[in-house]
């Protein structure tokens, strides 16, 4: 299948099936920003459990945070977000569509280096000016580079004339937030170093062009973890949190082939190591994960402008320092489109054909479906519908009676339904046994009612 038919296919169906809708779409739409149908929040939401379960309730020394969305202004001088949360701009004079540069010459695989100044980056692209294409109308007629800040801002309780001249910031990372709560969650929650925080929350960026559906968007929800370590042992435990996060995704089920490491040539003066774990989506191998041993930057920085101490003083040894940081950060519609695209086949099967999410069970945004055979049979209706609130108990479950089973398959498939359970007239009249159809395999057995919670246990885990 062609890259760009794949997208188009997983985009259709996310749209169809109810797993993301283009937000504000009634009013045309609104570039980059996009909602979470039902499947798609069901979807998210398993994603964000399977990660907190991982990081925080599996994890002794992990605890949790829920930062604000808004911050004092001061907290992003002190990151350099102020400063330097840019990217590079150029504005096509044909058009007038505004695009990213680096992405433009990585288009033509001309690589720039983030830490470029405007200048730099304004020769690169001029050396490469007339092989670089505008995507929206395909000529090669280019302004000059400037940085653009990517920090969305907002006038939160600014009422005077020109709130701009002192701004609040819509937060542009999680990770911040986390920062300037270490001392707050050192004091409270008896934690020693080493130990992280975890949190799951909104961020946003005034991304230039935002591309490639949910991957790239304005408006989008991280998962970060921050783990504060001894100088000296940082590295150490940068390993280990490679090699424990690698074994997430294949604990989610992604294919292992689809996944690999890129490592950061060109590192911010602060870090010590950066590695990414990329997925290969449809248009070729990005990042998934970013896994960065941060040095004492963060909270140096933080003590510094709020003059603050943000040192730990060991009860061991009675040492004292500024810890370092490991960070582990991923945003969850990337993983959501990772898991739909490493989901999503297509099979024939004769004359037949059913397009299927794989999705591992724990990923399933629906587990079980349960149909009567028929709707019509009030009989056949009220056993189903009895075996459905005993299973909801339990799992998030799905009755459907619309149209013929052989449809309500296929709809469940698109969904990626792991199980289907179907109420017949031998159900009611001999043996009290349902059917249980498999998604992957398609295979039907028959199981007696009173062992389906049991089998379903063993199957969902």
């Amino acid at each position: 299948m062609a890259i760009e038919q794949k997208m188009e296919k997983i985009v259709g169906l996310c749209k169809r099936r109810g797993f993301v809708f283009p937000s504000s779409e009634i009013y045309g739409g609104f570039a980059a920003i996009y909602d979470l149908g039902p499947y798609g929040v069901e979807l998210a939401n398993n994603i964000k459990k399977a990660w907190w379960k991982n990081m925080v309730q599996e994890n002794e020394n992990i605890v949790g945070l829920d930062s604000a969305i808004f911050m004092h202004p001061k907290v992003w001088e002190a990151s350099g977000h102020v400063s330097g949360f840019a990217d590079p701009l150029a504005e096509c004079k044909k058009c007038h569509t505004r695009s990213r540069v680096d992405h433009l010459l990585e288009d033509i695989n001309v690589f720039a280096d983030e830490k470029m100044s405007e200048e730099e980056i304004n020769k690169l692209f001029g050396e490469n000016k007339d092989k670089v294409k505008c995507p929206s109308c395909g000529k090669s007629d280019w302004t000059d580079v400037v940085k653009f800040n990517l920090l969305v801002q907002s006038n939160l309780g600014n009422f005077t004339s020109d709130w701009t001249k002192d701004p609040v910031y819509l937060r542009g990372e999680t990770c911040q937030g986390i920062y300037i709560n270490f001392k707050n969650v050192l004091d409270s929650a008896r934690v020693k170093v080493p130990f992280g925080i975890a949190q799951i929350g909104k961020a946003f960026r005034n991304e230039i062009t935002a591309r490639q559906f949910i991957f790239r968007t304005r408006e989008f929800e991280q998962m970060e973890m921050q783990y504060f370590v001894k100088p000296g042992e940082d590295m150490e435990h940068y390993e280990q949190w490679k090699a424990r996060r690698w074994k997430f995704y294949l604990d989610l089920g992604i294919k292992e082939e689809n996944l690999k490491w890129h490592k950061h040539e060109h590192l911010v003066f602060y870090a010590k190591e950066a590695y990414d774990i990329e997925y290969n989506f449809p248009f070729g191998f990005k990042e998934l994960e970013g896994v960065h041993a941060r040095s004492d930057y963060d909270l140096t920085q933080h003590a510094k402008f709020s003059k603050q101490d943000l040192s730990y003083l060991d009860p061991m040894t009675n040492e004292r320092y500024v810890p370092h940081i490991v960070e582990t950060s991923v945003g969850v519609t990337r993983i959501m489109l990772a898991a739909i695209c490493d989901a999503y086949d297509e099979e024939k099967n004769g004359e037949d054909e059913r397009i299927v999410l794989r999705f591992s069970p724990q990923l399933a945004p629906i587990k079980i479906a349960v149909f009567p055979l028929m709707k019509n049979k009030p009989e056949l209706v009220a056993k189903a519908h009895g075996i459905y609130e005993e299973l909801r108990k339990t799992w998030r479950v799905e009755f459907d009676d619309n149209g013929n089973v052989g449809k309500r398959y296929r709809r469940q498939d698109e969904i990626g339904t792991p199980f289907c359970v179907t109420v017949d007239f031998d159900t009611i009249e001999k043996d009290n046994t349902v059917t249980v159809r498999e998604r992957d395999s398609m295979e039907q057995k028959r199981i007696k009612i009173e062992d389906l919670v049991t089998y379903f246990t063993e199957q969902i885990k």
